[in-house]
């Protein structure tokens, strides 16, 4: 089983290479990633971003702090970029990929000790 494994990842690191399209791919959604583990350790920065505790329970509520403040900050910016888009002076500067490269993972517009600037 160990020899195909390293059959198939000899044919997916060939592919990578030979295609462009294929690794174009792959960096977006590594860039996606980033960026989500850049946030998560921005809103959850106590601590270094590390659960601290070996108990579980502690650790559950800590993960599920995470996901509500992932939750929140999802929500407001999306929000915050519809109100944006809604404005027709955008509508006609923004191309489809720029549109395409909005997310809502942005946090410049928060303060991680509790205030939240909404211009």
């Amino acid at each position: 089983m160990a020899e195909l494994g390293k059959g198939y990842k000899t044919l997916f690191l060939c592919d990578y290479l030979r295609l462009p399209d294929l690794r174009r791919e792959i960096h977006e959604g590594l860039n996606v990633v980033e960026t989500w583990n850049s946030a998560n350790g921005f809103i959850f920065y106590g601590r270094s971003g590390e659960f601290a505790t070996n108990q579980r329970e502690d650790a559950e509520v800590a993960m599920l702090c995470l996901h509500l403040l992932q939750i929140s900050l999802v929500s407001i910016n999306t929000l915050m970029i519809q109100r944006v888009l809604a404005a027709p002076d955008w509508a006609e500067q923004l191309a489809a990929n720029d549109l395409r490269a909005l997310t809502p993972l942005i946090y410049s517009n928060v303060n991680p000790y509790g205030l939240i600037r909404l211009t």
